[in-house]
């Protein structure tokens, strides 16, 4: 008997008209965006950074997000899938028999927006727009931008996963006992590790973690420390969290280690350097 377990059967859209949907990932994002600005915000006065900044910020990092997850997934994970067919990796439609879009008028094609993202891709893109940034508008080094964006990228970090759950995708592996979660819309009959959760709430103490260090002591002055705590913290749970991970990759599941795992481990690498480096602190 399966009475420990939860039975998921959520439905991944919040509403849908005329073939287009909008979805709770797509929520989570938005919340995720929404609430890291204003979160920003009482950094970058406590900086004594103009908020106009804020509005370039926020560009930079979410096209560079956006393309990083994308490509992330198409090259790290799903190359097979996409490189006869490149256009769906920007496409939010595909053709598919019976299907329909805008009530009917559009027939042989399903709005499908645009869906497979990788974190390891936007852990490349987002550090390399903000070294641009950080040149053009901030006029200060590119640690000091990532010292702070690692705070709001480990909550965002807790949004997207959640929004993983509600999509019943990227869980565990079966538990093998009563407790679990079982993934209904996944074609899952039997509890499975919600893993989701698991990275979701690691990533949201992670955040309250880092927020702490950059109020209550003086380590955003020793420039690459908050950010080198980020990286060794998230991609150490990542890493550990993979081993009850459903292999994303069929082919590669009999690997030692799985992509993602193999993916963080120079960043875990990068985040020890940048803590424990010697570096004189700003004031």
């Amino acid at each position: 008997m399966n009475y420990l377990a939860i039975t998921w059967d959520w439905d991944p859209e919040i509403f849908n008209i005329g073939g287009f949907s909008v979805r709770w990932y797509s929520l989570m994002f938005i919340i995720a965006f929404v609430l890291g600005l204003q979160l920003m915000k009482k950094i970058f006065t406590e900086d004594n950074i103009s908020h106009e900044k804020m509005d370039p910020l926020f560009m930079y990092t979410f096209i560079s997000m956006l393309i990083g997850m994308r490509l992330g997934e198409v090259f790290f994970y799903s190359w097979a899938d996409y490189q006869d067919n490149l256009l769906q990796i920007i496409l939010p439609f595909k053709r598919q028999e019976g299907a329909e879009m805008l009530f009917g008028l559009i027939k042989g094609y399903k709005f499908t927006g645009i869906s497979g993202f990788a974190s390891h891709g936007a852990a490349i893109a987002i550090p390399i727009a903000l070294y641009f940034y950080a040149k053009k508008h901030l006029q200060k080094s590119w640690l000091f931008i990532l010292d702070r964006m690692g705070i709001m990228v480990a909550l965002a970090g807790f949004f997207i996963r959640m929004g993983n759950f509600f999509n019943s995708e990227i869980y565990g592996k079966q538990t093998g006992s009563s407790f679990g979660v079982i993934f209904k819309r996944a074609g899952e009959k039997l509890p499975c590790h919600p893993t989701q959760i698991y990275e979701a709430f690691s990533y949201l103490i992670l955040f309250f973690i880092l927020w702490r260090l950059y109020w209550k002591t003086d380590k955003k002055k020793k420039e690459g420390y908050l950010f080198g705590v980020f990286m060794i913290a998230l991609w150490s749970l990542r890493f550990v969290i993979e081993f009850i991970k459903q292999p994303q990759v069929e082919e590669r599941s009999q690997w030692a280690l799985n992509t993602g795992q193999w993916l963080s481990i120079p960043l875990i690498l990068i985040g020890v350097w940048l803590m424990f480096r010697k570096t004189s602190e700003k004031a």
